[in-house]
């Protein structure tokens, strides 16, 4: 980690124009024809599981965790999960990723999903999905297909199609 004077809080509605074009610049206007933003279309993330990183008032990183199914179990999505490009490599997103996944597992979840690169996210100790377990709605490299489980076996007998979840639905 860094020595810049870094802090990680709970995203408030006052974040979302910092957040919105940290999206823009980190993932450019393609972003929403990606799967994973496609599961999250419509969807609020859940507020406790959605962090700023800021570097004095400077939101410089993002993450949002919504909720989905597997089949018929209950997971989270991951993501989107952004850095300020002039603050990379500097430990920000392991360390949104880190207070994300400890608030979850604190607040009773057992999986995480996402779609990413596995040599970056196995660091937080996401594995690739096992092969037909999870059947995203849309385009995706299976080996980009990422997985924790919060509790152990949590993913013993997990299968099915991956679905977005509304909260509070009338």
């Amino acid at each position: 980690m860094t020595d810049l004077p870094l802090t990680i809080r709970h995203e408030t509605p006052a974040d979302a124009g910092a957040i919105e074009k940290l999206h823009e610049r980190a993932f450019g206007p393609g972003r929403y024809a990606k799967t994973a933003y496609r599961l999250r279309e419509g969807v609020a993330s859940i507020a406790s599981l959605s962090f700023v990183a800021l570097v004095g008032t400077l939101v410089v990183g993002s993450i949002r965790l919504t909720p989905i199914t597997i089949g018929q179990t209950p997971a989270l999505l991951l993501g989107p999960l952004a850095v300020e490009q002039a603050f990379s490599s500097i430990g920000i997103g392991m360390s949104l990723i880190q207070r994300a996944v400890e608030t979850a597992k604190a607040e009773g979840h057992q999986l995480i999903l996402l779609v990413g690169d596995e040599p970056y996210y196995s660091r937080a100790g996401f594995v690739v999905m096992p092969k037909g377990r999870a059947e995203m709605p849309g385009p995706v490299d299976p080996q980009r297909v990422l997985v924790l489980e919060l509790v152990p076996d949590a993913l013993t007998n997990v299968a099915g199609p991956v679905a977005s979840v509304r909260l509070n639905a009338a």
